[in-house]
């Protein structure tokens, strides 16, 4: 297992090199930048030219890249142009909102996904079944934004059973935070739930198919019991790889719910960002959004490997 996962390394460092070039040079083809926006609508081209100087924007693009890279890799993500802070802090300050939010989604969407897969998959019940297929497509299709607005209006207008947006920390409030944190949660965390119910229950299905299962029944087995300690453990493997996708499909779609909730987490920073020209947050925001890409379809590759000794011998 140890080499299997040192043979993933060289190819996760190079995707973060190439990403780390990409989101370096990618911002600065927009017209403009930080110094303009700090200098002001009214600068002459002196003070445009002072400013820029004194955030060193006028040396080379080499140069600068490298300067950034010399600072990750000793820890110093630099500072903030607009927000004259350490982009650390900036970071760090927004994190704790944007990863309660996707965990809360990850265990909405493990939770209903994995129900409904499983009714889908091997579900006897016709009735339950179509509506269980019901719920799937109608989750799969309405997009975050929407279901936002529309839980906002029935739950926050209408009903009045929870509050339309803001944000308390779990450590200041657990009680109050999971009242913030609901309806953001089940927002962003349907789409991704409607996903893992068509993958879980298709590999299901494909389970079945197999002579164990077949072998299983002719020797009397419970379905029950040979559903749950045969079928979904070997229907797994291919829905964790669906699975870590999706965990980064998560924090993309943050940005939407950030946004409709009020909640000033990665998303929300990362637009201020990119508006303010303030090229340091929007290199480290993204350069870290591709590492947590990274980190995950690794770390989903070795859970793969880890219940299907079949991929270890491959590689």
């Amino acid at each position: 297992m140890l080499r299997y996962a040192l043979k993933r390394l060289p190819s996760a460092a190079l995707v973060l090199a190439v990403a780390s070039v990409l989101v370096f040079c990618v911002p600065r083809l927009a017209q403009g930048d930080a110094a303009d926006v700090l200098a002001g609508p009214d600068a002459t081209p002196a003070t445009v030219a002072a400013v820029r100087h004194n955030l060193g924007l006028d040396q080379s693009v080499v140069t600068q890249y490298l300067e950034w890279v010399r600072g990750i890799l000793t820890g110093d993500l630099g500072t903030s142009y607009v927000r004259r802070q350490p982009a650390t802090a900036a970071i760090g300050d927004a994190l704790g909102q944007t990863v309660s939010l996707t965990l809360a989604a990850l265990f909405v969407a493990l939770l209903l996904g994995g129900i409904a897969g499983v009714v889908l998959g091997v579900g006897r019940n016709r009735v339950l079944t179509k509506v269980a297929g019901g719920l799937v497509s109608l989750a799969f299709a309405i997009p975050p934004y929407v279901s936002g607005v529309l839980l906002v209006l029935l739950l926050a207008v209408t009903i009045r059973l929870l509050p339309s947006g803001g944000y308390v920390s779990l450590a200041q409030d657990p009680e109050i935070a999971v009242q913030y944190l609901l309806m953001p949660a089940v927002c962003l965390g349907l789409p991704t739930a409607a996903i893992l119910a068509r993958f879980l229950s298709a590999s299901i299905r494909q389970v079945q198919d197999e002579e164990f299962v077949r072998t299983g029944l002719a020797k009397g087995l419970r379905t029950r019991r040979l559903v749950r300690a045969h079928i979904i453990p070997n229907a797994l493997p291919p829905v964790l790889t669906v699975l870590g996708i999706q965990v980064g499909q998560l924090l993309g779609g943050a940005i939407v719910v950030e946004a409709i909730f009020g909640w000033h987490g990665i998303g929300d920073l990362l637009v201020a960002s990119v508006l303010n020209r303030d090229y340091v947050l929007v290199q480290d925001l993204l350069l870290f959004t591709v590492a947590v890409f990274v980190v995950i379809q690794t770390l989903t590759d070795l859970a793969h490997a880890a219940v299907d000794p079949r991929v270890r011998l491959e590689a």
